[in-house]
């Protein structure tokens, strides 16, 4: 049987458990800010939240909920709409990052760990102030700095 044009992973689950799934990492993403999980579920749940969080950053009312219903809880839509998605102004994209770690002691797994690229706790930080300005320009002398100096060289 051919694989082209399926999308996404089925985990051995039925289409109402894998949103289930799906709604459930999310959730515990942005909830607590990192989450531990199988290979293959990080890679499904990155391009989900990634969405998500594209949505967030708008935060018109239609968007925000579109994001209520992609995740579980009110609770956590709303801290990501109103906490998470403004320090995330500064990037386009690639908010989430999967990090490799060892396989699960009991039926080796590859193991994953997804987490926000951004540190959360800090202030946001846009573009233009991402670079603070320092100014190594000489400062320009105007008419009177200039008969003042030419003052004290005649004296």
């Amino acid at each position: 049987m051919h694989r082209n044009a399926y999308k996404g992973r089925k985990f051995g689950r039925e289409t109402a458990q894998r949103s289930a799934l799906i709604k459930g990492l999310a959730e515990s993403l942005v909830r607590d800010g990192s989450i531990k999980t199988t290979i293959s579920k990080a890679k499904e749940l990155v391009p989900y939240v990634e969405k998500l969080i594209t949505k967030a950053k708008k935060g018109d009312l239609h968007n925000r909920r579109q994001v209520i219903n992609g995740l579980q809880t009110i609770e956590s839509s709303h801290k990501l709409v109103d906490e998470i998605a403004p320090k995330l102004k500064g990037r386009d994209s690639g908010h989430l990052r999967i990090t490799k770690l060892e396989a699960r002691r009991g039926d080796n797994t590859l193991m994953a760990k997804v987490s926000f690229v951004d540190d959360l706790s800090e202030a946001p930080v846009s573009k233009d102030q991402s670079k603070p300005k320092v100014s190594t320009a000489k400062p320009k002398a105007t008419k009177t700095t200039a008969k003042k100096t030419v003052a004290k060289e005649k004296k």
